[in-house]
């Protein structure tokens, strides 16, 4: 068998286990609507390709659910298949929240976010650092090898301040009230709670269940 076809049958195989797990969970694991997750009414219109399943967390660096939820997410992100692409998107309850939004989309227009997400929960969460200010979370940055100049026009610029009041029509659509709050394919909410991840399986199999029946 030539090297093509036999990656293109592992592909077909990886497809049909994933088809065939989601199958089982889907039926062996039941969640109640209403209590382990919510109905999002009206649905929200997904970014994500036909065929994907799109994944959001509404969070807030200065939550301390969603800082303890953050390793665990993370775990559960490496274990996804190609079909299911996540989002984070901040969220803020009042004014004094949205500078941690700006933070988030300054840092994703410059490519910084991921690498250092996990610094900006420890500033936080661990060094009482509350990053809440523009000075602040300049030299932060700064201390991690971004330019202050190119962060702070960033900051300042139209696509973020576009991001940030996009993220927090987006919390309203999905009628956020808490974070950690998980969104599967704009049709459902999970609040935080220890099942959390659980019920995000479940729905992600449904999910992929109703996309092969298409």
């Amino acid at each position: 068998m030539s090297l093509r076809l036999a990656s293109f049958a592992r592909n077909l195989l990886g497809i049909f286990l994933i088809s065939l797990t989601s199958v089982a969970l889907a039926q062996k694991v039941s969640f109640v609507e209403g209590k382990d997750y919510r109905l999002v009414k009206p649905a929200q219109a997904v970014e994500t390709p036909a065929g994907k399943i799109e994944v959001i967390e509404f969070f807030w660096y200065g939550c301390p659910h969603c800082n303890t939820f953050e390793p665990s997410l993370n775990d559960w992100i490496k274990k996804q298949a190609a079909d299911v692409v996540v989002r984070h998107v901040p969220a803020a309850f009042n004014d004094s929240l949205v500078p941690h939004q700006r933070l988030y989309y300054a840092l994703d227009a410059l490519g910084k976010e991921a690498d250092l997400r996990a610094k900006v929960f420890a500033a936080i969460h661990v060094e009482r650092n509350p990053l809440n200010k523009e000075e602040m979370q300049a030299d932060f940055v700064a201390r991690n090898g971004i330019d202050r100049k190119k962060f702070i026009d960033t900051y300042n610029s139209f696509t973020v301040q576009s991001k940030t009041r996009r993220a927090s029509q987006l919390a309203e659509g999905f009628g956020v009230d808490g974070v950690p709050m998980m969104a599967v394919n704009g049709k459902y909410t999970i609040p935080n709670a220890p099942n959390t991840l659980a019920v995000l399986d479940y729905l992600v199999a449904r999910e992929r269940m109703g996309t092969a029946k298409k």
